[in-house]
Order: structure tokens, then C-alpha cells, then sequence
């Protein structure tokens, strides 16, 4: 199993450039103190990514995108290829977050092209999937998430799925109005998805990371973290204040 702790956040549509620029440069300063057991990752918008590439370039904090094209070129306005990552310099590729399924119709099948375009690029897929509330009130929620795994990692050999991270989010914990889930149900749901990765990609499933996302606070997350299959958090707007961050960063390097 990875070792790491994985800590991340997807600032979506909220930092201008010169606010990313003083958020990393203070993200980086308290990187220093952590220690090498926790991976950091943040994920701005696209017109920032090379910026804020250059001004990672001494840290080992990860760089990672919103959402990609699985095409390395085409006639596809508005979109962004893996190609055009590769070149920016991202190392991971955040795809299937609940608003673009939602807003943007994305769908588990494209997100299987998606996930092995990533990876024919060396970039990190970072595959969210997670029940609406719907789903939660009709007990539905695990076929949700079960057909989002398998059709989404379609076709992927063990070697690849080793290079995959997994994001639980479950769309009625996320937002201004979500709803924190309580540790047990977080606990089974973890269980759920490694269990199914492991009847995927036998023994390789073991060792897929799998995060936890979903209303994630100073007051929550280390219920979370101290669920079995919890490898890491993706955070929202808590990490988006850095001073929240920064707390919530000591902490686990403290205790974990």
C-alpha cells in the first residue's frame, strides 16, 4: 500500500493569477516544514497552469488540471488536450468532478478515453466519482459508483491502474450546501471501492490510492483519515484559505 498521505485541493473557478501566485508561495514555504509522508497537489485553472508551473519548479508540490480532451488535436473549441498538458508541465489530471458530469454532460465512457489519454502521457488520472442524493435516498448509491469504476477504468492493465488515484466525493457533501458524511459512511464506502478494485485488478487494486472528498473541515478530517482505505483528502474550500490549510497540513503531519 502507498505510504503516502495525498493532500490535495481543486481551487475550480475562484483565484485570479496573483492570488494563486501568493497562496503557492506560501503553500511552498509550509511544505518545507512537512514531512516527505505527505504528497501536496493543487489544481488551478487552465490560464494558470504555466505560471504557477515555473513557480513550482523547486518545490515538489504537484501541478494538476481540471479537466481534459482525450484528442491530441482536433476541431474541438474550448477544450484542452493532453498534449497541451504534457507540455505545461502537469503531473496529474483531475477528470470526471461531479460539475462537469453535471454541467458539462460528461460521461463514464468518454472518461475511460480520457483516463487512458492521461496515461499515454505519463500524467496521473485523478478519477472523481460519487452518488448524488438521489441516489443515497433510494440505496442506489453503490451501483452508482460501481458502473462509474468499471466503465470508467475499462481496458486498463494492472501496470496502468497502478498509475490511477481515486476521489470519493459524494456530490451530497459537496459545496457551499453540502452536507459533511459521517466517518462510518465514508468507512464503508472506501471499503465498497477497494474491494471492487481489487476484484478488477486483483492484488494491484490493493495499492490504488483512494481519496476522500466531500465538505472536508478543521473539524472532520482527521475522522477521515482515520478511516481504513482513506489515503489521502481533497479539499475544497477549507483549503482554499491557506491559513485553514496550513493547520490542517501541521496537524497530519503531526498525528499521522
Amino acid at each position: 500500500m502507498n505510504e503516502k498521505i495525498l493532500i490535495g485541493t481543486n481551487w475550480k473557478m475562484t483565484k485570479t493569477l496573483a492570488e494563486g501566485r501568493d497562496y503557492l508561495r506560501r503553500l511552498i514555504e509550509i511544505k518545507k516544514s512537512l514531512s516527505s509522508k505527505i504528497e501536496l497537489f493543487v489544481i488551478p485553472s487552465f490560464p494558470h497552469l504555466y505560471p504557477l508551473k515555473e513557480l513550482l519548479q523547486e518545490s515538489d508540490i504537484k501541478l494538476g488540471a481540471q479537466t481534459m480532451h482525450w484528442e491530441e488535436r482536433g476541431a474541438y473549441t474550448g477544450e484542452v488536450s493532453p498534449l497541451m498538458l504534457e507540455e505545461a508541465g502537469v503531473d496529474l489530471i483531475e477528470l470526471g468532478h461531479s460539475e462537469r458530469r453535471q454541467y458539462y454532460n460528461e460521461n463514464d465512457i468518454d472518461l475511460n478515453k480520457k483516463v487512458k489519454a492521461a496515461l499515454q502521457k505519463r500524467i496521473t488520472p485523478l478519477l472523481c466519482i460519487g452518488e448524488n442524493s438521489v441516489d443515497k435516498a433510494r440505496n442506489t448509491g453503490n451501483e452508482k459508483i460501481r458502473k462509474q469504476l468499471k466503465v470508467s477504468l475499462y481496458g486498463l492493465t494492472k501496470e496502468e491502474i497502478s498509475n490511477v488515484q481515486i476521489a470519493y466525493e459524494p456530490v451530497w457533501a459537496i459545496g457551499s450546501k453540502g452536507v459533511p458524511a459521517s466517518a462510518e459512511y465514508v468507512r464503508e464506502q472506501h471499503s465498497n471501492i477497494r474491494h471492487l478494485l481489487i476484484e478488477l485488478f486483483d492484488e494491484t487494486g490493493e495499492d490504488v490510492p483512494i481519496l476522500y472528498g466531500g465538505s472536508v473541515n478543521e473539524q472532520n478530517f482527521e475522522s477521515y483519515l482515520n478511516c481504513k482505505n482513506v489515503n489521502g483528502l481533497f479539499i475544497g474550500r477549507s483549503a482554499w484559505d491557506i491559513q485553514s490549510f496550513e493547520k490542517i497540513l501541521l496537524t497530519i503531519d503531526k498525528n499521522y
